[in-house]
């Protein structure tokens, strides 16, 4: 069981996923929207997710998704990967953190 400030740590990511990544993005398994689903993120290749569309910046990239590498991402994603078509990010750490924590959270309960 997370500590409670795990817990509400993953409690911020959910409500700043809602707002800030899931009009593109999903959390769940196989639903792609204009970008692709992120259940299941940590430990993914990125850009192999079956059905979903890349870049080829993105597929070409070598990235294997961790905390680390989302959370560089997030941070500044045309930084990290020139070309991405993903323009949106989390300037601030405690929020690329929090986003962090609950995709991390629903990678091990689902």
């Amino acid at each position: 069981m997370p500590s409670p400030a795990l817990a509400q740590q993953a409690a911020d990511g959910e409500r700043l996923f809602r707002t800030r990544c899931g009009t593109c993005h999903s959390i769940e398994p196989g639903q792609n929207r204009v970008g692709p689903s992120l259940a299941g993120v940590l430990g993914r290749a990125a850009g192999t997710l079956e059905g979903a569309r890349y870049s080829p910046a993105l597929r070409e990239s070598g990235i294997v998704w961790s905390s680390e590498t989302i959370d560089a991402y997030l941070a500044d994603p045309r930084q990290l990967v020139p070309g991405t078509t993903m323009t949106v990010g989390l300037r601030a750490p405690a929020e690329r953190a929090a986003v962090i924590a609950y995709l991390d959270g629903r990678s091990t309960t689902h």
